[in-house]
């Protein structure tokens, strides 16, 4: 007889909790998404990931554009610009340029300040001279805000600056530019040349205003009332300093 014993009338014994804990967890399988959904899921992430982007975007572009806007668009009714407005804007390209000690640097490394810059020869006539005095002039007369400006003398022939300039352009900045490559970015007004403008630019480097030719002294403060308004109206996002240009 077997040793096996089957009772047929009493109930079914409890489960041992010490045996129950010794028994394999169970494993639940769950349904794999289909090769479909998975990539209908990357491209939600994606285009969530897009428009984060842009949107933090037009966060950093805000104060900019709200400055722009404030100047070009609400002004007060018969206020006038003495300077020309650039439009479309011009972008300052990448040429290379040298420093008085002859080292190439970029002419982008001028980006990050306001720069009101001249044109001439090295040998700087009297129409450079001209220019030059009315460039350090309006740069001081910015007060606070003349750290948020450089004033640029582009050199754009082989000629050496005269050593009698020298002292009066120890606050500016004089880089060498081949005039080809210059025209290319700043150009005179009809009719003009383009040593007889100053030129203003923004922090962006966008070539954005040009003041009359041959500018006179009551042209240089209607000029300064141009840059007043142009420093308060970016008030919100510009700030001094920038590095200096790095040799190459």
């Amino acid at each position: 007889m077997s040793d096996l014993y089957v009772s047929s009338g009493a109930a079914p014994a409890a489960p041992n909790p010490k045996h129950a804990a010794e028994q394999p967890l169970g494993l639940t399988v769950h349904t794999l998404p289909t090769p479909g959904a998975a990539l209908a899921s990357d491209a939600r992430r994606t285009r969530a990931g897009r428009w984060q982007m842009l949107l933090l975007a037009l966060v950093c572009a805000a104060p900019v554009v709200a400055s722009y806007f404030s100047y070009y668009v609400i002004r007060p009714q018969g206020r006038t610009n003495y300077g020309q407005l650039i439009d479309p804007q011009r972008p300052m390209p990448a040429l290379a340029a040298t420093d008085p000690e002859g080292k190439t640097v970029d002419l982008e490394r001028l980006k990050g300040q306001w720069l009101l810059i001249s044109v001439a020869g090295g040998a700087c006539d009297a129409e450079c001279e001209s220019n030059l005095y009315f460039e350090r002039q309006l740069h001081e007369s910015m007060g606070k805000n003349r750290d948020r400006m450089d004033w640029v003398w582009l050199v754009d022939d082989d000629q050496p600056v005269r050593e009698a300039l020298k002292p009066a352009l120890r606050e500016a900045v004089v880089l060498r530019v081949p005039r080809a490559a210059l025209a290319q970015w700043l150009q005179p007004e009809s009719g003009q040349r383009l040593e007889e403008h100053l030129y203003v630019v923004d922090p962006l480097g966008h070539w954005m205003m040009r003041f009359p030719a041959r500018l006179d002294k009551e042209g240089a403060s209607k000029a300064r009332h141009d840059l007043e308004r142009l420093m308060r109206a970016s008030a919100g996002w510009d700030t001094a300093g920038r590095e200096a240009p790095a040799a190459k």
